[in-house]
């Protein structure tokens, strides 16, 4: 299964199903606010993300156009992530997201904008290459209970799979199985050197 085709399936009911968790939605207890330069183009972009209120989720806000982190605005770019909707692209999501996912931040708001105010594509800022600097700026801000408008807390719901689910390109290839917990391997074969595994 291809790329393309990937994606539409993850959103087939079929394959994954929503449970609770047991755990409250959780957001920023304050504001982050981060610049730099970015990786495909070099311009400098600023990334501003707000806390957020239970079942927003997290989103990005680029010249007042909101672009839901959501497998369903995700469109295929060269060697990174990119979201796209009504014309505009954000492009190098994956650390900040994966730092955001990863330090349980399910709703936020991340207002970004480059300098050039014409610009209809803009990049997160790449830093060393990691989510490092995303990693600890959560972590100085910390993290606080979500709470609806009328303030409410929402229990947090997690996809599981329900099936098998195998997605190939070229030679590189990914599998899912279900299972009760998280576990990941990886690896990468290089051509003049050593297989690597994770």
């Amino acid at each position: 299964m291809h790329l393309s085709a990937a994606i539409n399936s993850f959103k087939s009911s079929n394959l994954i199903s929503w449970k609770t968790t047991g755990k409250l939605q959780q957001t920023l207890a304050g504001c982050i606010e981060l610049s730099g330069k970015t990786l495909q183009s070099g311009k400098v972009s600023k990334v501003k993300i707000w806390p957020g209120f239970t079942g927003q989720g997290r989103y990005f806000e680029f010249h007042s156009n909101l672009i839901p982190a959501s497998i369903d605005f995700v469109r295929e770019s060269l060697l990174c992530t990119s979201l796209c909707k009504d014309g505009y692209k954000i492009r190098t999501v994956e650390h900040l997201l994966s730092a955001l996912e990863a330090k349980g931040i399910d709703n936020c708001r991340i207002q970004i904008q480059s300098l050039d105010s014409e610009d209809t594509e803009v990049e997160v800022p790449i830093f060393d290459g990691s989510a490092n600097a995303w990693v600890e700026a959560i972590e100085q801000v910390g993290r606080k209970e979500a709470l609806d408008r009328c303030g409410n807390n929402v229990e947090k719901l997690a996809p599981y799979l329900s099936e098998p689910f195998y997605v190939s390109r070229n030679d590189s290839f990914m599998v899912s199985f279900p299972a009760s917990k998280v576990h990941i391997s990886c690896g990468i074969d290089f051509p003049k050197g050593n297989r690597k595994t994770v």
